[in-house]
């Protein structure tokens, strides 16, 4: 059985067009209902997993970037970690700060629709959440393979294929 998600989700932009809390939910709760990505999750019918979402601007991401990541420019999505497990038996999984304005430029320049760039971001930061990456080539195929699962079950195409992939 998934673990329980508690999701925050915190609006600062809504501009462009920007999900509803029910959609962040869904991406997420199926990447955490993932059974191959089950092991750092608690187990049990009563065991929660905590996410938050923060949905910013771009001058938020860019100073967020730049402090946490060095690079000067707003991006698409952060990950920042979590507390991990609680006493309570409950995991802290972190936050995602996702930047709708970044957002709805990548989607329009890729020839994707909004919804389906923004579930990628949202699963593609769950992920890191869980401790993938991408800064090496093998693990990066990992990280895509599995985002290209979850998306399917989510009935979005693969992120990686299309005009400019």
């Amino acid at each position: 059985m998934p673990s329980r998600l508690e999701l925050d989700v915190t609006f600062a932009a809504t501009r462009p067009w920007v999900p509803r809390r029910a959609a962040f939910a869904r991406w997420a709760g199926e990447v955490l209902a993932d059974r191959a990505l089950r092991a750092p999750l608690p187990r049990g019918d009563a065991q929660r997993v905590s996410l938050s979402i923060r949905v910013v601007g771009a001058v938020r991401s860019r100073t967020l970037n730049a402090r946490y990541r060095h690079k000067d420019r707003p991006t698409n999505v952060l990950s920042f970690g979590g507390a991990g497990r609680m006493p309570d038996g409950s995991t802290d999984l972190g936050e995602l700060v996702i930047c709708a304005p970044v957002v709805a430029r990548e989607a329009s320049a890729q020839g994707k629709s909004a919804a389906a760039h923004w579930a990628h971001l949202t699963v593609h930061g769950v992920l890191h959440l869980l401790g993938f990456d991408h800064e090496v080539p093998r693990e990066a195929r990992k990280m895509e393979a599995r985002e290209i699962q979850i998306l399917d079950r989510l009935g979005f195409s693969n992120p990686y294929v299309g005009p400019d992939a």
